[in-house]
């Protein structure tokens, strides 16, 4: 039996950019080869209500919106304990909770999951709007991808 994966989408729709992952996890989630073991959540702008999916999945890979020092559009994975540098390094949030809130309400039930990554991907533009800016929306694919990757490398791990 695989691990319960959780792919996680974060952003809000209404920011242009900001709403990356909302998009790759709405993707993702049509896509009628998914295996079973893995659950999509668009999880918004971030709520504690999340610890619980968290703490009870295996493998978690978060998609958002990072500002990374890339061209618009870039994507960088971070694994597990650069995942967790990364968070602390940008914890900054604007939101009710941040992920780095939730990865330590993880830690300290003893629920942070075994595997897990950040797909980060560089906003060219965060304010009123829709639509993503054509940059990031021609790294949606490339972060699906980069999520299948990840889970066919845990799988043979």
């Amino acid at each position: 039996m695989k691990p319960r994966t959780l792919v996680l989408g974060l952003g809000n729709v209404l920011m242009t950019d900001e709403a990356v992952g909302a998009e790759v996890i709405r993707r993702l989630a049509s896509d009628p080869t998914l295996d079973p073991s893995i659950t999509c959540i668009d999880g918004g702008t971030l709520s504690f209500t999340l610890a619980a999916p968290i703490g009870d999945c295996q493998r978690l890979i978060v998609v958002d919106a990072a500002k990374l020092g890339e061209t618009p559009g870039g994507v960088r994975v971070f694994e597990d304990a650069e995942m967790d540098r990364q968070l602390r390094s940008n914890a900054k949030s604007v939101h009710e909770v941040s992920l780095s809130d939730l990865m330590d309400m993880a830690r300290l039930t003893d629920s942070l999951p075994g595997r897990r990554a950040l797909i980060g991907i560089e906003p060219e533009f965060i304010g009123w709007g829709e639509s993503l800016t054509p940059a990031v929306e021609a790294a949606v694919p490339i972060a699906i991808q980069r999520i299948h990757d990840l889970l066919a490398r845990w799988d043979s791990e």
